[in-house]
């Protein structure tokens, strides 16, 4: 036993010690694994900073590369923003001004002319600047609320591109009251046909029977309205809608239109134009609707002008232009709206913006399209400057055609039968380009062009002018011209249309035998006031024989003025010195004014020609004779009429009470069978004006017969149809004025056939021309006053017709001419029946004695004393007419058997 126990104690002591070494082992197996644990900690977090590290230094890189993104995106713009913030400041500055100056344009401005705008807009600032209200200098509407982008789009629509077209845009587009668009050019109406047109414009008259149910529809989808064509009253229907007095009912916003509730949409829309030129709105209208006067100004008619003529003569060049303004648009509205998208985007962003990827993206490409359409937009402002360089080159073309139709839109002003529409104006135009003679220098060509559209307007103007009108134009055309050449002095015109402001005098007068106070007033006025006159009274005083001269001479306005005037002095400050001295032939120098500056055939209106005036008419341009008392254009248009072959198929009534419904039925037959209708009088029927203007804006040349004509007769009246007058074709119907155009006028009918066309030809031509010659006579001794006749006598072309027809019939009749018979028949009977006083029938028998007699059979028999005017021996027309041209212009006073003295009673 006990060897086990001291086996047992052993190995207990053994165990012991193992487990004391064990305990060792455990004890530095748990410090070991004490330390691993710190280590793997300390790994683990190493490791945790290192990813963290890798991260932050992986989002360092990307945001470095968006922060360069950013800066590419947004560098370039620094300096523009810099700038734009600092011009935004000084708007904020100056806000209240320049809102005030808007606003009041907006609410007041609308109605009146860009010179009447410009006027308040400068007092308007100069009484901000006195009350110390903030507003930044010269300040206007177009500074305050223009948008480019907006303006140019509108401009593309076809507004002009003149600052009173933008202004006018920008009132419209800001009012609260539907604008009502004075537009005698119709210009605004095309644009907001073209501006409105995307979405389903409705267009409407108040001459239509469904116009209103035509509004209705159109407040209900909310699609905007024109209402064309109104006259100086509003219809009390559309007060409601001009008003936008809108009830709820059920739930819904609704507007009474006549005796219905439409539903209202907010989305509808209402443009009103009128075509009259200067309408009167009372107030109660006015202040219904914002008034803009689109009246057309020079430079918008010149730009419009422009367009046209380099569309006729470079169509590509013009192309390439309108294709560039719309790409040019396309791409600034493109880069107005990215610009709006990165500040909206940059507004946007919250905490690091380096963080949103997508903004940053977003930048990036909106900056690399910007650049790319800054580059396309450099390139192609570049080539349109290239362009414009060509363009300019047609600028005179322009510019004169522009002096043409204010010259003839100011006639409106003298008769009101004288409208004229801008859209007549340019097929004129147009058709000028056309025929202009061609040439290879550009500048030659430019100058036929102007040469040809010149004339055609004066030919064109003058058949719808009076005779009275005719050479007023012709000064008012040459004078515009010089005006816009730089060639007229604005004192010495108005010195000359008005005289001298006051009656001082530079002394007494030198010669008080034969110069009157009045010239000397005259005079003594042009010396002190009109630099150009200058020491005139000095040289008058020094040279009185001289003057004295001209002042005796029977063509003063070609005599040589004394003392080195005549070289100083231009052709119109001539014309001074000729309305000082010799009033009476002021006439005579403004004839030889215009011959020198334009040609001598700007002072000889054309022959009338009613073929021509036919073939310029359609369906729905009506022919309109304006013809002054005692003249008929009947028998002109029944002789044209059976020419046509058409005097079956011509209608005619005379206007006045109760024929109204007549005349319709006449219309509505002749629209349908190709009839022609004339309507004489027009200006006894003026309540029934309105309808004609109702049927004649109504024909559609697609539904009526293409020979179907309306012809109108109307004395000047100012409440015949504006809009009619304008698409008309208008006709004068009197008498030519002066002697050399009535024989013109006489031998324009006689055709070669029937200057051969009698049994003793050599006889029938001598006695036909000395026939014509004693009408012309007889009519042009009118305007000598009581020492032509003692009563004015309207003799007309029918008595001539009526000679002429006698005259062939005896000599045909007679071997022997029976003269005593024809000088019977023409001054008692023929002529001699209008006239009423006996001393008048002696002077008309007097006068027919010396044309209708044996001694005018001879060769080249003179009918004046000083030979001027004698008998051709010509056989045709052309031979005839030949012969009629190269007369004086202004007959002298032998020709009527007066003395030349009787020329200053002619003048007066």
């Amino acid at each position: 036993v006990e060897p086990k126990k001291q086996l047992l104690n052993s190995a207990q002591a053994e165990l012991k010690e193992v487990m004391t070494q064990l305990a060792e082992a455990e004890s530095k197996l748990s410090e070991v694994k004490a330390k691993l644990e710190r280590l793997e900690a300390d790994l683990s977090a190493a490791v945790t900073k290192k990813e963290d590290l890798a991260k932050q230094s992986d989002d360092c890189k990307v945001k470095l590369v968006r922060a360069e993104k950013l800066i590419g995106g947004l560098g370039g713009e620094k300096a523009r923003w810099i700038e734009k913030v600092a011009a935004l400041d000084g708007d904020l500055a100056s806000l209240v001004g320049d809102v005030l100056v808007g606003s009041g344009t907006v609410a007041y401005l609308g109605a009146f002319t860009a010179n009447y705008r410009l006027s308040m807009l400068a007092e308007w600032n100069k009484q901000m600047t006195e009350l110390g209200v903030p507003h930044a200098d010269g300040c206007d509407l177009q500074t305050t609320m223009s948008d480019p982008v907006a303006v140019r789009k509108w401009q593309i629509a076809g507004l002009p591109s003149d600052p009173l077209s933008t202004e006018n845009a920008l009132i419209l587009r800001h009012a609260r009251r539907w604008p009502l668009m004075i537009d005698p050019e119709t210009q605004a109406n095309q644009w907001i046909k073209n501006l409105e047109r995307s979405e389903n414009l409705c267009v409407i008259k108040t001459s239509s029977s469904t116009y209103l149910r035509d509004l209705e529809n159109s407040i209900r989808g909310g699609r905007p309205v024109l209402l064309e064509n109104l006259g100086e009253e509003l219809d009390p229907a559309l007060e409601p809608v001009l008003l936008r007095i809108t009830i709820r009912q059920n739930g819904q916003e609704m507007i009474q239109l006549g005796d219905n509730m439409v539903p209202w949409n907010s989305d509808f829309r209402f443009f009103m134009t009128t075509k009259l030129r200067n309408p009167i709105y009372q107030p109660e209208t006015a202040v219904k609707v914002t008034l803009l006067n689109f009246a057309i100004t020079t430079d918008g008619l010149e730009q419009q002008l422009l367009g046209l003529v380099v569309g006729e003569e470079r169509p590509e060049l013009a192309e390439a232009k309108n294709n560039l303004v719309v790409q040019n648009a396309g791409m600034k509205r493109e880069m107005k709206e990215i610009e709006d998208k990165i500040l909206r985007m940059l507004s946007e962003a919250s905490g690091d913006i380096l963080d949103d990827e997508s903004l940053i993206n977003t930048l990036s490409e909106s900056k690399k399209t910007s650049m790319e359409i800054n580059t396309k937009l450099a390139e192609a402002e570049a080539t349109e400057a290239q362009i414009d360089a060509t363009r300019v080159q047609y600028v005179p073309v322009a510019q004169r055609s522009s002096l043409l139709y204010f010259c003839v839109a100011d006639l409106c002003a003298i008769d009101p039968m004288y409208q004229y529409s801008l859209g007549w104006f340019m097929s004129l135009f147009r058709l000028g380009i056309h025929k202009a003679d061609t040439a290879d220098d550009l500048n030659q060509r430019l100058a036929n062009i102007i040469s040809y559209f010149t004339y055609s307007i004066y030919v064109n103007v003058c058949r719808s002018l009076f005779e009275r009108h005719k050479l007023m134009f012709s000064f008012l055309l040459c004078t515009r011209i010089m005006q816009g050449e730089g060639r007229l002095d604005g004192a010495e015109f108005k010195f000359l249309l008005s005289g001298p402001p006051s009656t001082e005098t530079d002394g007494d007068n030198p010669a008080p035998d034969w110069l009157t106070a009045n010239s000397w007033v005259e005079i003594s006025g042009m010396s002190s006031q009109l630099p150009g006159f200058h020491g005139l009274s000095a040289d008058f005083r020094a040279n009185l024989a001289g003057f004295k001269r001209i002042f005796d001479s029977s063509v003063p306005e070609t005599e040589a003025l004394p003392a080195g005037w005549e070289q100083k002095l231009s052709p119109l400050q001539r014309m001074l010195i000729t309305r000082a001295m010799r009033l009476d032939k002021v006439t005579q120098a403004v004839q030889l004014l215009v011959t020198r500056e334009m040609g001598e055939k700007f002072i000889e209106p054309p022959q009338f020609d009613l073929a021509s005036c036919y073939a310029d008419s359609t369906v729905r341009t009506p022919l309109i004779f304006v013809f002054s008392p005692g003249s008929d254009p009947a028998s002109d248009l029944y002789k044209f009429a059976g020419t046509m072959n058409m005097s079956r198929k011509l209608d005619a009534i005379s206007l006045g009470q109760g024929q109204g419904p007549i005349a319709e039925r006449m219309i509505q037959s002749g629209s349908e069978s190709g009839g022609w209708v004339f309507l004489q009088n027009c200006h006894l029927a003026v309540s029934w004006m309105p309808k004609l203007e109702k049927i004649v804006e109504t024909t559609d040349e697609n539904v009526v017969h293409k020979d179907y004509r309306l012809w109108l007769t109307s004395e000047p009246s100012p409440n015949f149809p504006v809009a009619v007058l304008q698409d008309g074709v208008k006709m004068t119907v009197e008498p030519p004025k002066g002697l050399k155009a009535n024989l013109i006028r006489s031998f324009a009918s006689v055709t070669d056939e029937s200057l051969e066309d009698c049994a003793k030809p050599r006889e029938w031509r001598a006695l036909l021309y000395c026939l014509c010659f004693y009408h012309a006579v007889v009519q042009d001794r009118r305007k000598f006053g009581s020492l032509g006749w003692n009563i004015a006598y309207d003799f007309a072309q029918s008595d001539l017709n009526i000679c002429m027809l006698q005259l062939r019939i005896f000599l045909n009749e007679y071997d022997a001419i029976p003269f005593k018979v024809l000088q019977y028949l023409f001054a008692e009977i023929n002529y001699g029946g209008r006239i009423t006083d006996d001393k008048d029938r002696r002077l008309n028998n007097a006068l027919l004695a010396d044309y209708i007699c044996k001694e005018v059979l001879a060769s080249k028999f003179k009918l004046s004393p000083s030979g001027t005017y004698w008998v051709p021996n010509a056989k045709t027309q052309a031979d005839v007419l030949e012969h009629l041209r190269a007369l004086p212009i202004s007959p002298a006073p032998e020709i009527f058997g007066l003395h030349d003295n009787a020329d200053i009673t002619s003048a007066q």
